[in-house]
């Protein structure tokens, strides 16, 4: 992940401002790392030009933050912003409404920790310079931390040097301009135990001044290295009411970039790569195996079809011409379908509810029967419904009556389930009882056409066929029989 860190211009004093000092430019220091450890490239150019990155951190001046030392207290959000003020009033110089507070990351109450104090508006005014230019900062980092060993850091330009320090008693920043030696600088220097080293750092414009006060060569480094020790740490100024928003993946990525970097979750991240890893071909193992089950199939379906039916020679669906072949062959011997008109008025005989009259007509069309028998209650149909369910088919309600199809496959009962109640009386015009007694026919029954889409026997059945009675099955008839008639 690509890191942008740029170098925050010092807050003006005017007096330490010499007299013919020019306003801050609109140009700032920067270092980039293409993985977020290494320098990749550092320098200067203005704000529009700075390189784009994955996550951008400023650096603030070690002399634009004042450090104070308490004990914290147990309030959070803005009662702990209030409660902060309150503690370090005394401490600070300016009016505690005018600075801004920040804590060290994972801060617990009753701890002894360092307070980060610092100029709000001044803050602000840096933040608001460089995110309108499409530059948001992520995080807001102090350059010189308050805790560590002793160390010393000359930096800034060579007509006005300046020395961050830091000791057990905490951080402070003096100027290093003259050439004598200094009290302030001779108090930290002397108060330093004799078996302690001082860790000396300086920019390569200050490493004579600060070989001068260490007393021996002092090694420079680059503005760009300075940069990336100094965002390499986990604090982050932007806190309380100056806290950059995040959501979405920002947030996760912010969340996650800890545990990415971090050399103690190394085994983790190991691990977690080849666990994907070992899943994603454990997955297409699984995959390659159900294809090669699949195509098997294939292939005995349609060894399966050409086997029964030679006649079929090219064979694009096998389920599908298969039943065709068999449709033709049940239609060649004149024997009727599941969904034609017989099985259909046989399973309405054996599922007709108990009480309920004739149906009044009768309309078919292939893979369904109305009944016209309106009035039916709740119980009836679910009667009716459970009683053809186990023959296979089912039953839809509408106004005039229920009307019979073939069950899916969903809908069908499990196997061994028993109807619903026993069955009623024939559903046809000629009314209930053990056995059915023809009607007139007051209108011509028409003969269907090979033509005909749908075979409508709406009315009475003629009166010169008699009906069957109840629970006898039908006596089959030859194919040439069943074609005469």
């Amino acid at each position: 992940m690509s890191l942008l860190i740029v170098q925050l211009p010092a807050r003006p004093r005017l007096s330490a401002q010499p007299a013919d000092a020019e306003p801050a430019a609109d140009t700032l220091d920067f270092a980039f790392s293409q993985d977020g450890r290494h320098l990749t490239r550092s320098g200067r150019c203005p704000v529009a030009e700075l390189p784009a990155a994955d996550q951008r951190v400023a650096v603030l001046a070690p002399e634009d933050i004042s450090w104070h030392r308490i004990t914290l207290p147990k309030a959070s959000g803005p009662r702990l912003r209030q409660a902060l003020a309150g503690l370090l009033e005394e401490a600070l110089l300016d009016d505690a409404a005018e600075l801004h507070f920040a804590l060290p990351p994972q801060a617990r109450a009753g701890e002894s920790v360092w307070v980060a104090a610092v100029h709000r508006s001044s803050l602000q005014q840096q933040i608001a310079r460089l995110e309108p230019a499409g530059l948001s900062l992520d995080r807001v980092v102090p350059g010189w931390l308050p805790d560590g060993p002793i160390a010393a850091h000359a930096y800034g330009p060579a007509e006005h040097p300046r020395l961050a320090w830091r000791d057990a008693d905490g951080p402070v920043c003096l100027p290093l301009s003259g050439a004598g030696p200094q009290p302030l600088l001779t108090a930290l220097l002397n108060r330093v135990p004799a078996d302690a080293t001082v860790h000396w750092s300086a920019t390569p414009e200050t490493a004579g001044r600060a070989a001068e006060l260490a007393g021996q060569p002092v090694a420079a480094g680059s503005a760009g290295d300075w940069l990336l020790q100094a965002a390499s740490t986990d604090w982050n100024l932007r806190q309380f009411d100056l806290a950059a928003q995040r959501r979405g993946q920002r947030a996760l990525r912010e969340a996650l970039l800890p545990l990415w970097r971090s050399p103690r979750w190394r085994p983790a991240r190991i691990g977690l790569a080849a666990l994907i890893g070992i899943q994603l071909v454990g997955a297409n193992v699984w995959a390659w195996q159900q294809r090669h089950a699949l195509a098997v199939r294939q292939q005995a379906m349609t060894a399966l079809l050409q086997q029964s039916f030679p006649q079929v020679k090219a064979v694009i669906d096998p389920p599908a011409q298969m039943q065709k072949e068999i449709d033709l062959l049940r239609m060649a011997a004149g024997k009727p379908g599941d969904t034609d008109l017989e099985p259909l008025l046989y399973a309405s005989e054996a599922a007709w509810p108990p009480g309920r009259g004739p149906a009044s007509a009768l309309h078919f069309e292939p893979g369904r029967l109305t009944l016209s028998s309106p009035g039916w209650t709740p119980q009836e149909v679910d009667g009716f419904r459970s009683r053809l369910l186990p023959l296979g088919l089912d039953a839809e309600p509408s106004a005039s009556g229920p009307s019979i199809v073939k069950a899916r496959p969903g809908a069908l009962p499990p196997v061994g389930a028993a109807p619903a109640g026993p069955p009623g009386p024939v559903p046809t015009a000629t009314g209930p009882g053990p056995q059915a007694r023809p009607v007139p026919a007051t209108t011509p029954t028409p003969v269907p056409s090979a033509e005909d889409d749908e075979e409508d026997v709406s009315g009475p059945p003629p009166a010169n066929v008699p009906l069957r009675p109840l629970g006898k099955a039908p006596t089959p008839t030859a194919p040439s029989q069943s074609n005469t008639e």
